[in-house]
């Protein structure tokens, strides 16, 4: 991963978060195959389960991981639900990751713009540059990588796998950080 942070660790969050995510996957830039196996797993599952035995500190931030895990497994439409519900900049964030993959890029950028400029961009950025996405030094533009990502989806060719690199990371990257900021301790 990045020599500029810890690389993201599933058995850091907790038992239940590293069971979900095995084995670990990139997933594809489009919608992919909801993984039907994990469904009965996911739907079980409250906030909290994610996170005990800690408490849940933000149940904003505890909703967006779900959000998130339902996306990792492409289960587009549970991760839509939840995400919306979530009226923050990380509940944004998820929404317009979903709506990226979906592919809907014009509504992966309405909400995006409400994201603003979300804490992850920083270390996204720098791990995009490592990936081959992004020049060293430049600032992280969701709005172009939408566009890139559009204009790659199912090319097949090595922007596409750039592309899917790139948003695996930022998928670490925000999931880490709801995962922070949701929990006591």
């Amino acid at each position: 991963m990045s020599e500029h942070r810890t690389p993201f660790s599933a058995s850091a969050c907790s038992p239940i978060v590293a069971e979900l995510l095995v084995p670990p996957r990139l997933a594809p830039l489009g919608p992919g195959s909801p993984n039907r196996a994990i469904e009965a797993r996911l739907r079980s599952l409250t906030p909290a389960d994610l996170f005990a035995p800690r408490r849940i500190i933000d149940a904003d931030m505890a909703a967006a991981c779900l959000a998130g895990l339902w996306l990792y497994h492409d289960f587009l439409d549970e991760a839509h639900t939840i995400s919306q519900s979530i009226d923050t900049t990380s509940g944004s964030y998820w929404h317009g990751l979903m709506h990226r993959r979906e592919p809907d890029f014009a509504n992966s950028k309405y909400w995006v713009r409400r994201v603003g400029a979300h804490p992850i961009f920083g270390e996204l950025a720098k791990d995009a540059t490592e990936r081959g996405y992004l020049s060293k030094g430049m600032k992280w533009d969701p709005f172009a990588f939408v566009d890139y990502c559009e204009r790659y989806l199912n090319s097949g060719g090595p922007e596409e796998e750039v592309c899917r690199k790139v948003q695996g990371v930022e998928w670490e990257l925000l999931f880490g950080y709801c995962f922070r900021q949701a929990r006591e301790g």
